[in-house]
């Protein structure tokens, strides 16, 4: 009971039902840091924005800090660790996702159980084509970061709920899964799609569902036609299953709606369901 009251009261506290502020500090195109009330805030460009604050390195880890170029924006994007990348490298392929940044803000509250100021740096924001807006952790496992995540969780879900947000602590896909989009990933770059023409005789060769060698060879050399094929792959012009691992007799197709499933339960897990979308674009 103890519990579920906290949950009630921190849910309260973030959406101002008691008068407690929440808080936003950012470092503004200036490079000074700046901080605002989290309504006012929410209207700033935050894809546009550095990280608040950097990713540490320690000594004899096994992963350091990196950087992520995303197709979506044309520029890169720090991470922190291996589960962020993914999530970077979903996102970046979501077609409803048109920013994306790291760590560009904290977030401060002061907690209404013991009356002491919080803080929480979600690690990603993705801006969507309607303006609306994802803060999303990247964890490991559903139980990373111990109870400041899931305290953290509730405070930021009623904050972002106030401005039409969403706050996510984004699952990783399945293994097989992840390991297709990395292949994919490699070729995202818009130098893969080939000399004009070639997105057009890839779309012909694959009408119907065709096994990707095959269809492949239909066009051209493989070796010149493999990049274009994994690029429209990449970017959703053709489809296939990701839930097996991806060789020459997978079967694609040019038909977006036969993708519909794997694309789904991406969508869930690094952006909006499919029936919360609000528009596609092309990158």
């Amino acid at each position: 009971m103890e519990g579920h009251e906290h949950s009630r009261r921190v849910q309260q506290a973030a959406a101002g039902g008691d008068g407690a502020g929440i808080e936003a500090a950012f470092v503004a195109a200036s490079g000074r840091l700046t901080q605002l009330p989290w309504d006012q805030a929410a209207s700033v460009r935050f894809e546009d924005l550095e990280p608040v604050s950097a990713f540490p390195v320690v000594p004899g880890r096994r992963w350091g800090p990196g950087w992520w170029w995303s197709a979506t924006t044309g520029r890169h994007v720090v991470h922190g660790s291996a589960a962020m990348r993914t999530q970077l490298m979903v996102l970046d392929r979501n077609p409803d996702v048109t920013g994306l940044s790291a760590r560009p803000v904290r977030l401060l509250w002061r907690d209404a159980a013991d009356g002491r100021v919080r803080s929480w740096v979600p690690q990603l924001f993705a801006r969507y084509p309607d303006g609306a807006g994802l803060l999303a952790d990247c964890p490991s496992s559903p139980t990373a970061g111990g109870d400041g995540a899931q305290r953290a969780r509730m405070v930021l879900e009623a904050v972002c709920a106030r401005v039409g947000w969403a706050y996510r602590r984004l699952e990783p896909p399945p293994a097989v899964v992840a390991a297709n989009l990395r292949w994919l990933a490699s070729y995202r770059h818009p130098r893969n799609q080939g000399p004009p023409g070639l997105r057009a005789a890839l779309a012909e060769a694959f009408a119907g569902p065709r096994p990707l060698a095959d269809g492949a060879a239909a066009v051209g050399d493989p070796l010149q036609v493999l990049p274009a094929a994994y690029h429209a792959l990449w970017c959703g012009h053709l489809t296939t299953s990701l839930d097996e691992p991806l060789h020459e007799e997978a079967l694609v197709c040019a038909d977006a709606e036969r993708g519909e499933g794997v694309e789904e339960r991406l969508g869930a897990g690094g952006g909006r369901g499919r029936g919360e979308r609000s528009g596609r674009h092309t990158r």
